[in-house]
């Protein structure tokens, strides 16, 4: 059955409030976190956040219908989220729910020029948000159902990922393509305790697309050796070292597991994208592919928040209008490019028409990272590796 690009994409999951600082261009960023200093910086920007917002909003920006659900509390920062969501686009917030007595959940972004971000970050609501507080209707209107960032929200991972792979079910028995994409576990909180192999193996075979960053996927499945290449360097010293033959092996994996596609994101290496056998419902081309592209070139990288939501909603995007996987990755990273342009997750994203005709002049893409036997350049952008049975 061919996915209905008139049906909404419902985006559900882990929706708060943004607080990026504003840090002025010139000096040392790592001055800023030196204990005791007095630093002067810029005004903040505030903006939703989230898997919700961030995946939600640019597949608005880029002309999708789209359905949003999530939960608030009924508080001051609550009404912010929903006068944001609503200025975005009126009617986006009709599937959010503010509930009395809870808090809404907030980030507070550090993001200073020339160092990765990191993030203060309260669950709020998110934490009693559950598969019931997704009602049917919504799923019955939907064409692709796309989830974010289970480990943020305690009640979806406190019981191994049972509710959230009955809610998966669910979103698949109405004829919904569907969608999972992650968040990196604090080690030092709860979630980090969390067996998510094991988290994995009971939601992944309810899912079509899954499509982590490759810090959760090594984190989720390989904690040895997730540990081992961030005590070089945390985070980005895993977007650096990892080869694409680790890549490929952790995206068959979940592949074994009745994953249709895989994404990874890398971070500013680009994306990896693997296909299984049966490909994608709806879609020819889609039968075991493995490609690699990198980012695009941006004159000036302002922020990355919100910068593998983006990826994720231009690759949603490209599912729906029917692309071929490698014109669903380059659109992925070109979305993903844009993001980058703006402080916050949303300003930056462009309609997908500008976008195409941004990508058909010549947007150039920076070197691309495969340096690794049997990948094959396709002239086009993208990489096609060993794993590729379309070659």
């Amino acid at each position: 059955m061919a996915i209905s690009a008139s049906r909404p994409i419902v985006v559900c999951g882990h929706l708060c409030l943004d607080i990026i600082l504003g840090f002025p261009p010139a000096g040392e960023p790592r001055e800023y976190f030196r204990p005791g200093r007095l630093s002067i910086v810029d005004a903040p920007v505030i903006s939703t956040g989230g898997a919700v917002s961030n995946v939600g909003l640019a597949l608005h920006r880029l002309g999708l219908p789209v359905r949003l659900a999530a939960k608030i509390g009924d508080d001051h920062l609550g009404r912010i989220v929903l006068a944001r969501i609503e200025d975005a686009g009126a009617g986006l917030g009709r599937g959010i729910a503010p509930v009395e007595g809870e808090v809404t959940s907030y980030t507070v972004v550090l993001n200073p020029p020339g160092i990765d971000r990191t993030f203060l970050h309260c669950p709020g609501a998110n934490d009693t948000f559950t598969a019931a507080d997704v009602p049917d209707a919504i799923l019955g209107e939907g064409a692709v159902f796309h989830f974010g960032y289970p480990p943020l929200m305690a009640r979806i991972w406190s019981d191994g990922g049972t509710g959230l792979a009955a809610l998966f079910a669910r979103a698949g028995e109405r004829g919904m393509l569907t969608s999972l994409d992650m968040s990196l576990p604090d080690p030092a909180s709860p979630s980090g305790h969390v067996d998510w192999d094991a988290f994995l193996a009971r939601v992944l075979p309810r899912v079509d697309l899954f499509v982590p960053s490759i810090e959760e996927l090594l984190f989720m499945t390989d904690r040895p050796g997730f540990d081992a290449i961030a005590a070089r360097g945390g985070g980005e010293a895993v977007v650096r070292e990892v080869t694409f033959a680790q890549v490929g092996r952790l995206a068959l994996a979940a592949i074994s597991r009745g994953v249709s596609a895989v994404l990874v994101k890398l971070g500013d290496r680009g994306a990896y994208l693997r296909t299984g056998p049966r490909g994608l419902r709806g879609l020819e081309g889609w039968e075991t592919r493995e490609l690699y592209t990198p980012v695009f070139k941006v004159p000036r990288v302002a922020g990355t928040t919100g910068a593998g939501d983006s990826t994720i909603a231009g690759f949603l995007a490209s599912i729906v209008k029917g692309l071929s996987p490698a014109d669903a990755l380059t659109m992925a990273v070109a979305v993903g490019g844009c993001c980058v342009e703006a402080l916050d997750a949303i300003t930056g994203i462009r309609s997908w028409e500008e976008t195409r005709e941004r990508i058909d002049a010549g947007w150039r893409r920076a070197p691309a990272a495969v340096r690794e036997e049997g990948w094959i350049d396709s002239g086009g952008g993208v990489w096609i590796g060993p794993g590729d049975g379309a070659r």
